[in-house]
């Protein structure tokens, strides 16, 4: 299993970023994709999931409303849009592959990308 997750960098508060998260190596269609953060001191957090067969989604109460999470089928990959961003949303974005649904928890997720670093300055 591969993940190349990219689109992370320096955004200032309100503007967007869009994460993505391309993934091969398994049978999309028997797999959640979650996207989980990390800021500094602190744990790991879910942020939003999507079941890849039916598009089902479900988000963390902190980015519902600002962040979109969806699929692309002919690439193969999974996006994280994030808008509306503020300085509480800086941290490392991971996506994650599983088959659980729904899955908030880390461990219910068996791989992982390398993250990507998003820092929003105030």
């Amino acid at each position: 299993v591969q993940f190349v997750e990219s689109g992370g960098g320096l955004v200032q508060t309100g503007g967007s970023l869009r994460l993505s998260c391309e993934v091969s190596g398994f049978n999309f269609d028997d797999y959640v994709i979650g996207w989980f953060r990390q800021a500094p001191g602190k744990e790991r957090e879910f942020v939003a999931t999507i079941r890849w067969s039916g598009g089902d989604t479900i988000y963390a109460d902190s980015v519902k409303g600002r962040f979109i999470i969806f699929r692309d089928s002919d690439k193969i990959a999974v996006y994280l849009q994030m808008n509306s961003l503020k300085p509480e949303d800086t941290a490392v974005y991971y996506c994650a592959a599983g088959h659980l649904y729904p899955a908030a928890l880390a461990g219910q997720y068996e791989y992982w990308g390398q993250g990507t670093q998003v820092t929003v300055s105030s």
